[in-house]
């Protein structure tokens, strides 16, 4: 099994150029028995991942039996949201769990945050070259 998995940036607007290339990130999603795949965007400046309402929905998960309530902040703090805990599937790597703050927000893209994406995961950035790798954490 391989240690590292390696990404290209996606273009988003081909009007912006440079600017439109964004590291979204293929992970599959499981929750009881539904499983989805999704593109997340991989945000260092969030402090937790977000999943929009609908995916939450196509996994099988209901909103009133999420009784964890979050309060989000920016332009998603207009939305209700709840905890929900999945487990995820990045490419070759083991399935970990992912908390998540599963808003009511429909016109929100899938987040990968602070929370704990990244204390899962190890992100390289190499921009410049419109890449990105990704390492599992390392068990002490």
């Amino acid at each position: 099994m391989s240690s590292r998995a390696r990404y290209s940036f996606t273009p988003t607007d081909t009007s912006l150029g440079e600017a439109s290339f964004k590291p979204y990130l293929p992970v599959t999603l499981n929750y009881k028995n539904n499983s989805q795949e999704v593109i997340g965007l991989l945000d260092t400046g969030a402090m937790v991942n977000v999943l929009p309402y609908q995916v939450g929905i196509e996994l099988g998960a209901i909103w009133e039996e999420q009784t964890t309530m979050l309060q989000l902040t920016g332009n998603l703090a207009q939305f209700e949201a709840r905890l929900l805990i999945v487990s995820a599937i990045i490419k070759q790597f083991l399935s970990v769990r992912l908390v998540f703050a599963w808003t009511q927000a429909t016109q929100v893209p899938l987040i990968l945050g602070q929370a704990n994406f990244f204390m899962e995961f190890d992100v390289c950035f190499y921009r410049s070259q419109k890449l990105f790798e990704v390492t599992p954490k390392q068990s002490l």
